[in-house]
């Protein structure tokens, strides 16, 4: 068979068996009866094979007839598909979504960023997504110029443009390496916050005076170099319990006195205010957090 037989011809022929023959499907079809003939008669010349006999004895199929009613079946199905696939994309929102995330969230099962992703695409599967890992400053900054559509993280800092909604609270814990020498015996308070710290680049001292410390003795811009520098045996920091909680396990951390040295960090979503009601913000929101749905701005 050198070409396909074209659509009309295929859609002629599922409603003759279908009707049983060719005055049956007239009305179905809409067709006269020699119109029916002439489009059969030109399907079995391009395929090269009688598909069925009328005559006195009824309409009957050949057995070439019913595998290519099968076939054609088939691919009949594949092409509502195929159009249904196409009308979707035809009202499809398009454009390009940014979403920015402070780091180390890949871990926390309360958020479960990579399914809300998933659920996200599958809602618009014609928008381009952007991710971002930020610190809590620049993703305000990167929303207040509208590069980001929407962030996800601990924002300490309140910007007067911008609306945040709470979240849930992420738990934090003091670690330090079995290799430091807070690991052996039992250290008191005072030792503890006379220790050498490990601090994030975007906590200024009001923060570090809420987390029980007054000065620090390194600094970092991410959680990744934080626990690195836990590691090394010559630090200790805070870091995300669902972070650490591997390395906690495997004995590679250590809390420090967890009922005095903890916290919870309030995690909020924020975007522009005036940006509430855009289409991919607010099925965003809903997916991260289906409880609130799409409160009012405050």
């Amino acid at each position: 068979m050198q070409t396909l037989p074209n659509l009309k011809l295929l859609q002629v022929f599922a409603s003759v068996v279908e009707n049983q023959g060719y005055s049956r499907a007239q009305q179905a079809l809409n067709m006269t009866t020699p119109a029916i003939s002439a489009y059969m008669s030109e399907l079995e010349t391009q395929l090269g094979f009688i598909l069925c006999q009328r005559g006195r004895g009824g309409f009957t199929l050949t057995s070439k007839g019913e595998q290519f009613y099968r076939y054609s079946q088939e691919m009949l199905a594949t092409l509502v598909g195929w159009q249904e696939q196409v009308e979707t994309l035809k009202s499809a929102q398009g454009g390009t979504f940014s979403l920015g995330v402070v780091d180390a969230t890949v871990t926390d099962s309360t958020l479960d960023l990579p399914a809300a992703i998933a659920r996200f695409n599958q809602r618009f599967p014609a928008v381009f997504f952007n991710l971002s890992v930020r610190d809590p400053n620049e993703l305000q900054q990167q929303l207040l110029e509208d590069r980001l559509d929407l962030a996800i993280g601990h924002f300490p800092l309140r910007a007067s443009n911008l609306v945040t909604i709470p979240l849930y609270e992420e738990q934090h814990w003091l670690y330090c390496s079995p290799a430091h020498p807070l690991a052996e015996g039992h250290p008191d308070v005072r030792t503890v916050q006379q220790t050498g710290m490990v601090t994030r680049r975007y906590w200024n001292q009001q923060e570090l005076n809420k987390r029980g410390f007054r000065q620090s003795n390194a600094s970092v811009e991410s959680i990744e170099a934080q626990l690195t520098l836990i590691l090394s045996g010559r630090f200790i920091g805070y870091l995300p319990e669902h972070y650490a909680r591997s390395w906690e396990q495997q004995g590679a951390l250590r809390r420090l006195l967890p009922h005095h040295f903890h916290f919870r960090a309030p995690f909020s979503f924020a975007f522009r205010r005036g940006r509430a009601r855009e289409t991919l913000i607010r099925a965003m929101r809903e997916i991260l957090n289906p409880a609130r749905k799409n409160s009012s701005e405050s």
